[in-house]
């Protein structure tokens, strides 16, 4: 029997296993090698890019045919997933947010759907909304918020917005919203 004293091969100086501390009696301390992924060059050729210089829109002849946009429309849970051209207007975008968003059922439902009822916003927090002829490759964005266009002073996004947070009891309501 070895007494604590004397320290051992397997042992530090303290008398603790040098398994204790991660090292493994008789292996050196240095760590595994880490083995690297290999790089393929030719698969950049394949996509018709030249090898060290990688596919860029500046020197590439392919073109963006689809943009995916997200649309949150005003008081509802999540985003409306679009799929658009990038030629397309501010307009198709209302439009066909509305047409995804009546299609899915999402709550709460709307009182009216005509496009021209709403306006698109970069955010909740935007009080300026897009012009409806401006081209969506032109916004810069492509997540956008979508809310009725004021009929009054009292119905704009942002005084929603406040009307709501001075609401005794403003997540009662929001939730009864949702009830069917």
């Amino acid at each position: 029997m070895r007494s604590r004293s004397t320290p051992s091969r397997e042992s530090d100086t303290v008398g603790r296993p040098a398994s204790f501390h991660g090292r493994i009696p008789g292996k050196p301390d240095t760590p595994p090698k880490l083995r690297r992924p290999e790089s393929h060059p030719e698969l950049l050729r394949r996509r018709g890019a030249v090898a060290g210089n990688p596919i860029s829109p500046e020197n590439s002849s392919q073109r963006l045919t689809k943009l995916l946009l997200n649309v949150t429309v005003q008081r509802s849970l999540g985003p409306v997933h679009v799929v658009m051209s990038p030629e397309s207007t501010v307009a198709d975008l209302i439009k066909a947010a509305l047409e995804v968003y009546v299609k899915e059922g999402m709550r709460p439902l709307l009182t009216q759907t005509d496009p021209l009822g709403f306006e698109l916003h970069y955010s909740q927090f935007s009080l300026e909304s897009l012009n409806s002829k401006e081209k969506l490759v032109d916004l810069g964005s492509r997540n956008f918020f979508l809310c009725p266009k004021a009929s009054s002073v009292n119905n704009t996004c942002s005084n929603e917005a406040t009307k709501a947070s001075k609401s005794p009891f403003p997540s009662l309501i929001k939730f009864m919203d949702f009830l069917p």
